[in-house]
C-alpha cells in the first residue's frame, strides 16, 4: 500500500510526519480517513500527544 509507513519512523521529534495527519482544526485525523493500520494510528496518536505536550505541536490551529 502507498499510505503505509513504517512504524521506526512514527515518533513526536518527526512534526513534519505528524502534521500530515492533523487536519485543519488542529484534530487528528480518524483512521478511516488515513487509512492506516490499527497499530499505526495508535503509535501516531500517541506521537502526537507526546508532541503536543513537549510544544512541537500547538493543541489548536490558528
Amino acid at each position: 500500500m502507498k499510505n503505509q509507513i513504517e512504524l521506526n519512523q512514527i515518533d513526536f521529534r518527526n512534526v513534519a510526519l505528524l502534521c500530515k495527519y492533523i487536519n485543519q482544526n488542529g484534530r487528528m485525523m480518524t483512521r478511516r480517513f488515513n487509512k492506516t493500520r490499527a497499530i499505526e494510528q495508535r503509535k501516531i496518536e500517541q506521537a502526537i500527544k507526546r508532541a503536543r505536550y513537549m510544544a512541537l505541536l500547538p493543541y489548536i490551529k490558528q
